[in-house]
């Protein structure tokens, strides 16, 4: 696969409703998502359940892109094969998660800034000869009392805008990710508001870093309410919100927006998805970006077991065939079978 430029790459990963797999779990994390199945985190283990993942079928055609961990893009398979290699045998392309997680900002009891700015060039370097075509950086938003601090979010959009950059410049797509956390039980208009502040920010760090924002992706939240609040709120009214947000601070030159699942369920995250794509109306294509949104059924499919590997294949080649759907605008609860 030879691409031409960082456009061709963004675009290739969300071609024909395609998403992308986030399978970049540190291992703490990846030691959490385990212990609820009783599985010890060893690297084997994390090894073989992410090998099951890139071999599913359902990896062809509906998944264009990896994020990886350190740890992952230097594995091998059991007979020798690069991890890497076996997402391309799959048409999909790898990435690599490049921040160094959080620290607290400014001695914030909650808010925190993304760590690992200082040697990113380097590494950049090297993941780039090891096959990544894009990257990924994550900060958080948090919202609570007089929270978000709008010094935060300068922080966490002025470090995106740096990472991009870098990331550029060493030949690979940027992901940006300013994800606005569902925990609370604030309303869906405090998440728009956070979020459009986070956007509005995000946005204008990029352009001052002379960032090519058509050689970028954009990974958010969908403006929900917070995970505690009492209020249910329709399908249909987040898809609006997101919508609203999204053509309020981003610009028409951006070619793909994967959104988060940030909690939400497997299926809701992909009602959601689909609620925004029956819209239209937009010019970016909007897809997928999820962890465990993908991978919840497929996890608790296999339980470390050898013999469940097909089943856990299959729950994830569901998933990932759902939210391509999702991201077509062609999905229904029908399929759900």
């Amino acid at each position: 696969m030879n691409f031409s430029n960082l456009n061709s790459i963004a675009c290739y990963i969300v071609e024909n409703g395609k998403g992308i797999l986030a399978a970049d779990e540190s291992n703490p994390t990846c030691k959490k998502r385990f212990d609820t199945i009783s599985v010890e985190s060893t690297e084997k283990n994390r090894r073989d359940y992410r090998q099951l993942l890139f071999q599913a079928e359902g990896m062809l055609d509906n998944i264009g892109g990896v994020i990886l961990f350190d740890e992952t893009i230097r594995q091998n398979t059991n007979d020798g094969t690069p991890l890497v290699d076996l997402i391309k045998q799959k048409e999909a392309l790898p990435g690599i998660k490049v921040d160094k997680g959080l620290a607290p900002f400014e001695n914030s009891d909650i808010e925190k800034v993304t760590q690992g700015i200082e040697d990113l060039d380097a590494r950049c370097a090297e993941y780039f000869k090891m096959g990544a075509l894009f990257t990924k950086w994550r900060a958080v938003i948090s919202i609570g009392n007089n929270l978000p601090s709008q010094g935060c979010i300068e922080e966490n959009a002025k470090l995106l805008a740096r990472y991009a950059k870098t990331v550029q410049k060493n030949n690979m797509v940027p992901i940006v990710e300013p994800e606005v956390l569902m925990d609370g039980s604030h309303s869906i208009e405090e998440c728009y508001d956070a979020t459009s502040r986070t956007l509005k920010s995000l946005f204008q760090n990029l352009e001052e870093e002379n960032v090519d924002i058509t050689g970028t992706i954009l990974k958010p939240n969908m403006v929900t309410p917070g995970s505690e609040h009492q209020e249910k709120i329709g399908v249909e009214t987040v898809a609006k919100e997101t919508l609203r947000c999204l053509h309020e601070c981003v610009p028409g030159n951006l070619p793909a927006i994967t959104f988060l699942s940030g909690g939400q369920s497997e299926t809701v995250s992909t009602e959601h998805l689909d609620a925004m794509n029956k819209i239209g109306g937009f010019p970016w294509k909007l897809s997928f970006s999820y962890g465990r949104a993908l991978q919840a059924g497929a996890l608790k499919a296999w339980l470390g077991k050898s013999e469940n590997v097909d089943t856990a294949q299959s729950a994830f080649s569901h998933r990932a065939l759902m939210n391509k759907k999702a991201a077509l605008g062609q999905w229904s609860k029908d399929l759900e079978v």
